[in-house]
C-alpha cells in the first residue's frame, strides 16, 4: 500500500536529508508546495505537488492551496473506519501518513521594526494550521511534525520497527500546544493595533479576554515550601544569565524578581539588600563599597541568607565584604575576575548577572484568585518631584528633601503598611508588612536601634497616608525632622497640624504605593 507524505515547511532546516530518508529508506511518496516542492526537487528530491492530487492549481498568490478535501480527507480519515474508507476510494482520496508542517514566521515578523499591518496580514498562515489540526486530531492514523527537532525522532521510530503511538500522541501535543501559541501572537497583535483606536477598553489597557501560554523554562524543586510543587515559565531566565550556585529556588526567583524592580529606581551607585521581598538595607553612594556600608548598617541580621543587588559592576573590594556573611544570591550587571575568583568558593552561592532593561510583559502583573485572575499596571509611576506638594508651614531644606525622595523611592517595594526612615541616601529602619502603620513605624524605630542608628533629621516615608496623627507623631518622637506620604485621609488637617506642632517639613504626593 502506498504511503504518502505531506511537506510544507517555511523553516526548511534539516528538511532535505529527512525528505531524503522519507523516500529512499521508507517508501513514502511525497507531496508539497511552492517553495519547499521547488526546494526539493532542485535537491533531486522526487516530489509531486498537492495540486495534482486535487486537480485544483494553487491560487491567490498561494492563499489557496491545500484547503480541499483530497488533503483534510486524506488526513481525518479513520482507517478502521470502514464508511470512511469506503468515502475516500469512492472520491480517490490518498490517505496521507506523515504531515511535515511549520507555519509562516508571523512572531518573527511582528518583532521587526517599522513592520507594516498588511505585511503582518500577510503572515498568518491559513492551511498551516488546517492541516497540522486536522493530523493532530487524527494521530491515531497519522504521524504530524511541527518542529524540525522532531524529525531525527520520528526516523528513530520508523526505524525501531515497533509501535509507537506513543510518539505520535506525543506530537499532537505539540501542534496544539504551537497553534494555540501561534493564534494567541496573532489575537495579541490585534489587540496592540486596535488600541490604537479610541474606545474604552483601549484607554484601560486590558483586553476584554486575557489568555496565557507559556513554555516551562525549568522544573523547581518545590515551592515557598518543601511541600508545594513548582515550575518556572516564560522567559525570566532571559535576563539574568547564572554564574554559579546550585539552581534557582520558587523564593529566589520572587525575591530576584523585587530586587531588580528596586535597584531600577536608582542611578548613582546603589546597594540594596533584601529578604523575602522586602528591602532591609538600601543606599547609594560615590562607589559600592561605601554603599555597601550603609546599606547593610541598616540591618546586619535579617541580611541574613538575603539577595544582594548593586547597579554597576562588583569588584574585589565589596566582594571581600560580601564574603564575609551568608547571603543566597548576588545580582550585579557585572563582576570583576578577581571577586569571581572570590565567590567560585562558596560553591552555593547564586550569582546573576542582570542583563539591561526588562521586556513590555513586565509592565503589567498578575495574579491568580479563585476562579480567575487580577491584573495591573505595575507601580513604576515616574517620581517627579514638582508634582509633590510642600503642606506644612516649614519648607524642606536641601538634605530633607534627598532623604525624603531617597525614602520614597524605597518605600514602594515595602510590604504595605510601610514606613522607611531615610537618611541622605541610605534607609535607617524599614517596617514592613504590618496590620497598623503605626506598628510598622515603630518596628522601623526599634530596627534603627538595634543598628545603632540615630533617627535624628531623618525623613519618614509612608506609602499610604497617617489616618491619625499619632503615626506621624511617632515619627517625631523618634527624631524625623520631615515626611513624605500621598495624603488624602479625611484627617489630613490635623496630621498637617501635628507636624506644625513639631516644626516637621512635610510633603503630599497624592500617590499611594499599596504593596500586598
Amino acid at each position: 500500500m502506498q504511503k504518502f507524505a505531506l511537506l510544507s515547511v517555511s523553516n526548511k532546516t534539516g528538511l532535505i536529508p529527512f525528505a531524503r530518508s522519507l523516500v529512499d529508506d521508507h517508501s513514502f511518496i511525497l507531496l508539497s508546495t511552492g517553495g519547499t516542492a521547488q526546494m526539493l526537487r532542485e535537491e533531486g528530491v522526487e516530489v509531486s505537488d498537492v495540486s495534482e492530487r486535487t486537480g485544483f492549481p494553487e491560487m491567490m498568490d498561494g492563499r489557496v492551496k491545500t484547503l480541499h478535501p483530497k488533503v483534510h480527507g486524506g488526513l481525518l480519515c479513520l482507517r478502521d473506519n470502514a464508511e470512511h474508507l469506503k468515502a475516500a476510494e469512492e472520491h480517490d482520496i490518498a490517505l496521507i501518513d506523515l504531515v511535515v508542517v511549520n507555519l509562516y514566521p508571523f512572531e518573527e515578523t511582528v518583532a521587526r521594526a517599522n513592520v507594516s499591518f498588511e505585511e503582518a496580514i500577510e503572515q498568518i498562515d491559513i492551511g498551516g494550521p488546517s492541516m497540522l489540526r486536522s493530523a493532530a486530531k487524527n494521530h491515531r492514523d497519522v504521524s504530524v511534525v511541527c518542529d524540525p527537532a522532531d524529525y531525527s525522532r520520528i526516523l528513530d521510530a520508523m526505524n525501531s520497527g515497533q509501535e509507537w503511538g506513543w510518539l505520535r500522541k506525543e506530537l499532537a501535543l505539540k501542534v496544539f500546544q504551537r497553534t494555540s501559541s501561534y493564534d494567541k501572537a496573532i489575537s495579541d497583535y490585534f489587540s496592540n493595533q486596535v488600541s490604537e483606536e479610541p474606545n474604552l477598553e483601549s484607554i484601560s489597557g486590558f483586553p476584554s479576554s486575557l489568555d496565557f501560554q507559556a513554555k516551562k523554562s525549568m522544573a523547581l524543586r518545590y515551592g515557598e515550601n518543601p511541600h508545594q510543587q513548582a515550575a518556572l515559565y516564560g522567559d525570566f531566565l532571559d535576563y539574568f544569565d547564572q554564574l554559579q550556585g546550585k539552581e534557582l529556588s520558587y523564593n529566589n526567583i520572587l525575591d530576584i524578581s523585587s530586587s531588580a524592580y528596586l535597584i531600577g529606581e536608582f542611578e548613582r551607585p546603589t546597594v540594596a539588600i533584601l529578604k523575602h521581598t522586602n528591602p532591609c538595607g538600601v543606599a547609594s553612594a560615590d562607589n559600592l563599597e561605601k554603599a555597601w556600608e550603609f546599606a547593610f548598617s541598616t540591618d546586619r541580621q535579617a541580611p541574613f541568607g538575603g539577595i544582594i543587588v548593586v547597579n554597576n559592576t562588583l569588584d574585589i573590594g565589596l566582594a571581600e565584604k560580601i564574603a564575609e556573611i551568608f547571603c543566597e544570591v548576588i545580582i550585579a550587571p557585572g563582576f570583576t575576575d578577581d571577586a569571581l575568583d572570590l565567590f567560585q568558593k562558596k560553591k552555593n552561592l547564586r550569582l546573576l548577572v542582570s542583563k539591561s532593561g526588562f521586556g513590555p510583559e513586565t509592565l503589567q502583573e498578575i495574579r491568580t484568585v479563585p476562579g480567575g485572575f487580577l491584573a495591573q499596571d505595575r507601580d513604576q509611576k515616574r517620581i517627579n518631584p514638582k508634582e509633590f506638594e510642600v503642606v506644612t508651614k516649614r519648607q524642606p531644606n536641601e538634605m530633607e528633601w534627598r532623604s525624603m525622595l531617597f525614602g520614597w523611592r524605597v518605600v514602594r517595594h515595602v510590604k504595605s503598611n510601610a514606613i522607611v526612615y531615610a537618611g541622605d541616601e541610605r534607609t535607617l529602619g524599614v517596617g514592613a508588612g504590618q496590620m497598623s502603620r503605626v506598628d510598622s513605624s515603630q518596628i522601623a524605630v526599634w530596627k534603627a536601634g538595634e543598628a545603632q542608628l540615630s533617627l535624628e533629621g531623618s525623613a519618614v516615608a509612608s506609602d499610604a497616608f497617617f489616618p491619625f496623627p499619632d503615626g506621624l507623631i511617632a515619627a517625631a518622637d523618634a527624631g524625623a525632622s520631615s515626611a513624605i506620604q500621598p495624603g488624602g485621609s479625611v484627617r489630613d488637617e490635623d496630621v498637617i497640624e501635628a507636624a506644625n506642632d513639631r516644626n516637621m517639613a512635610m510633603v503630599f504626593t497624592q500617590v499611594r504605593h499599596f504593596r500586598h
